[in-house]
């Protein structure tokens, strides 16, 4: 299970990094010129100007790393051998619908994955105050 948590980790860094770079790049440098002449502590900056104007950007990434990290198959099927105590959902599904041709069962498991992707992706959403448009800089 260890190996599984770290093989993903490993993969999906690179990606949330790049996510979070991009965010951080498109922040206006006057922001922080303003802050400077100020004289606000640098760690006050961080946590006051930085942080909420890549919060979007940081929502995107944990919405793509939850997704993927619930849809996850090649990386379990892969390293276990398709053990069934580090089965994920998507394993699941596949297995009732090709290893024992139970059309109803591996349907169902899909269908309730897809169910749970989009109530988690939802919540993001909700509870990280995200409007339509709000990520977008004109």
């Amino acid at each position: 299970m260890w190996a599984v948590i770290m093989v993903d980790v490993w993969k999906t860094t690179p990606f949330m990094a790049l996510l979070t770079l991009a965010a951080l790049q498109m922040l206006p440098g006057d922001i922080y010129e303003a802050a400077r002449v100020d004289g606000i502590n640098p760690i006050r900056v961080f946590f006051k100007v930085t942080l909420p104007l890549i919060r979007p950007a940081i929502i995107v990434a944990v919405i793509f790393r939850s997704l993927d990290a619930l849809r996850v198959f090649d990386l379990i099927y892969v390293l276990t051998s398709n053990s069934t105590s580090t089965m994920s959902m998507s394993v699941y599904a596949r297995q009732q619908l090709v290893d024992f041709q139970e059309v109803g069962y591996g349907s169902a498991a899909a269908t309730l994955l897809f169910i749970v992707i989009a109530l988690l992706t939802t919540i993001t959403v909700v509870a990280g105050g995200l409007k339509s448009g709000e990520g977008d800089q004109a």
